[in-house]
């Protein structure tokens, strides 16, 4: 196979085609690991060196904040939700916005249509649409109605006995994504990638039963408008959720990531279980792995990530998460080496 551009190797892995080489991007490289990598480099100046298959914008770098203590690093996010920044890319939710149900008939969500949010996507489809794929992320809706708007405990709690509230925090949120999603295609993104988790290590947060009622619904609308506009979508959640993953396939979703190993997830069986419905997307173990381990346990994986899940297409080789702060630099680069090397079809990985 003659070599591909960048967007058209993804493409090809999201439409469970063979690729000329298994592709590679993150969502997230912390600055810090980039800046040991390439000192003093731009994002885009780092794409292009690693020449990685894609650039992404992550949707929270385009949400506004009011800071309430700079001491502390506490803000309130544009849902009303207060957070704490750390060392790492997202804040931390500590308290939600709405106290009582009957906030909810005055509460007016964020405008997604304002052109600042979209600044940092302009400049990626400008450097480099038709070679790289643009990604923008949008975090599940999920994940905002939860912890920005009603907070953990009252959203479970309402799944059972106020399944309203729950469909109306939902809606807040779906409306505004619906409109975000818009505003991105319309910008020139390639690929949606809808963040946020719904399982622990241990399994879903949330029941199949009620995941099917809460959690999937908009989900599915999102895709289905992604894809109405001819984008592909990966769906990005933690966790083991084995018991939840043919539901998340249902949603037509092109990609699932990342088939967490620290969570049991063998990419393996996802493949002879998913991979001819779904692009997985993983799983090089982000934390003990490429925190801690060798260059050479680094390689191996690799390969034996790609042997497992390679064959056909349908795999885009990358981390467990996110190449976050702890992350040692030397093993990123041990990593994208390794995909490019193991990674050419046709594989010989026996």
């Amino acid at each position: 196979m003659p070599q591909l551009t960048s967007v058209e190797r993804i493409f090809r892995a999201l439409d469970l085609k063979e690729p000329d080489v298994v592709p590679h991007f993150e969502f997230l490289i912390h600055q810090k690991v980039r800046d040991v990598i390439l000192p003093g480099a731009t994002y885009e100046d780092f794409i292009e060196s690693m020449d990685l298959d894609a650039a992404a914008v992550f949707d929270k770098t385009a949400w506004s904040y009011e800071t309430l203590d700079a001491a502390k690093n506490i803000a309130r996010d544009q849902w009303g939700g207060v957070v704490r920044f750390t060392s790492e890319d997202i804040a931390h939710p500590i308290e939600p916005c709405i106290k009582s149900e009957g906030e909810l008939d005055s509460y007016v969500p964020p405008d997604p249509d304002p052109s600042w949010r979209y600044e940092r996507l302009k400049r990626l489809v400008k450097a480099f649409k038709g070679q790289r794929a643009i990604i923008a992320t949008v975090t599940d809706v999920f994940d905002v109605a939860r912890e920005s708007l009603l907070g953990d405990v009252v959203y479970f709690k309402a799944i059972i006995t106020n399944p309203e509230l729950v469909d109306r925090a939902n809606d807040i949120v779906l409306n505004y994504h619906l409109g975000y999603l818009r505003n991105c295609i319309d910008v020139g993104a390639d690929i949606i990638v809808v963040t946020g988790d719904f399982a622990t290590t241990q399994g879903p947060m949330v029941s199949p039963k009620h995941t099917a009622r809460f959690i999937i619904p908009p989900l599915k609308k999102l895709v289905e408008y992604a894809r109405s506009r001819g984008v592909r979508v990966i769906k990005h959640t933690d966790g083991n959720i084995w018991k939840i993953f043919d539901l998340i396939v249902e949603t037509g979703i092109n990609g699932i990531h990342p088939i967490d190993p620290e969570a049991g997830m063998d990419i393996g069986e996802a493949k002879v279980k998913y991979g001819d419905r779904v692009c997985l997307a993983g799983n090089i173990d982000c934390g003990p792995l490429l925190s801690w381990g060798t260059e050479g346990e680094v390689r191996q994986e690799v390969k034996d990530c790609i042997r497992k899940a390679g064959a056909g297409g349908g795999l885009i080789c990358m981390s467990s998460n996110s190449i976050h702060s702890a992350v040692k630099p030397e093993n990123y680069v041990a990593m994208v080496k390794a995909i490019r090397e193991y990674g050419k079809y046709p594989l010989s990985l026996a």
